[in-house]
């Protein structure tokens, strides 16, 4: 994923959910999907996806049920 896609992502991201605490780094690798942080707690992968000409994000969020109790 570019960096400019990454800065652009993180702002939107940032204004979706009205907070700074949220940070993207790389993942490991050329195809790796970049990280998402809140504070420094993992939170989910977001992976890049083109289909003729198209571009979308996929944030995938676990919630495990120990995390709800």
């Amino acid at each position: 994923m570019k960096e400019s896609e990454i800065v652009n992502i993180q702002a939107y991201l940032r204004s979706k959910f009205g907070t700074e605490r949220i940070s993207i780094k790389k993942g490991d690798g050329k195809d790796a999907p970049v990280e998402v942080y809140i504070n420094k707690e993992f939170v989910g992968p977001i992976y890049r996806n083109e289909d003729e000409g198209e571009v979308s994000y996929d944030f995938v969020m676990s919630i495990l049920k120990e995390d709800l109790e």
